[in-house]
């Protein structure tokens, strides 16, 4: 995997696919400072009021790392790709994006309860100046397929089975994908502190062996009642390394 300085923004990212990177890493002299709304804003709305919080940090645009999404429902391959393109479109106009290579870390999910009626933006993470700061980084979120081929469903995990035995397969690819990952960025399960879950699907048959004996829940698991954001897939993930987080009000 390959790691990419991003001067601009104060973090370096691993290269990704053109709607997200594989994640981010603050470099020295920055932290990453992770940022969630009370209640989901739609995504213009979204980008507005990030637009509107970073300004008052005095920080440039392009310290935008990382984003949280949530949409409706798991998009078709067509769909997903339309709107990935208005989505990194905002990018674009921040100058965050040159050509096809994005730095940002993304992890977009469909609440399977919940009054999410438009993709909107749940949380965000950009960075700071700091002296001095412990290293912080975002490990972008991945279902159980590789990324960067022609499509997902052709290369999925156990496409279609949602056994006990093919979700703890498709758990173990996950978990896989998120060491990977840290492991680029110099870090592991030890320096993470926090571990988000994505699935609707029991994972209390594989808890214990695949994600607590592994140290991904060093610091307590989240589960996230969501589907991942692209029909066939099933379960999802991200982690991350952050120690400074707000909440802003609804």
């Amino acid at each position: 995997m390959q790691v990419i300085p991003f001067g601009p923004g104060g973090y370096q990212f691993i290269k990704g696919v053109f709607q997200y990177s594989a994640g981010v890493v603050a470099v020295p002299g920055y932290r990453l400072t992770r940022v969630v709304f009370a209640k989901p804003l739609p995504l213009s709305q979204g980008f507005r009021r990030i637009e509107e919080y970073i300004a008052a940090t005095g920080r440039p645009l392009c310290a935008f790392a990382a984003c949280e999404l949530r949409s409706p429902a798991p998009f078709s391959e067509a769909g997903f790709r339309t709107f990935n393109e208005e989505y990194v479109g905002t990018l674009a106009r921040w100058g965050i994006i040159d050509g096809t290579v994005n730095p940002v870390a993304r992890s977009n999910v469909c609440p399977k309860i919940g009054d999410v009626g438009e993709p909107s933006i749940y949380a965000f993470t950009y960075t700071e100046t700091a002296t001095n700061a412990a290293p912080s980084f975002v490990v972008a979120g991945s279902g159980e397929a590789p990324e960067g081929h022609a499509n997902y469903r052709d290369h999925i995990v156990r496409l279609g089975d949602t056994s006990a035995d093919a979700i703890r397969e498709k758990a173990r690819w996950v978990l896989g994908e998120m060491e990977r990952r840290l492991q680029a960025m110099g870090f592991s399960w030890q320096d993470t502190t926090a571990t988000q879950l994505y699935t609707v699907h029991d994972c209390h048959p594989f808890l214990a062996d695949e994600i607590v004996r592994r140290g991904a829940a060093k610091a307590g698991l989240t589960w996230h009642f969501c589907r991942p954001p692209v029909v066939g897939l099933e379960y999802e993930m991200d982690c991350r390394g952050v120690h400074v987080e707000t909440v802003i009000p609804a």
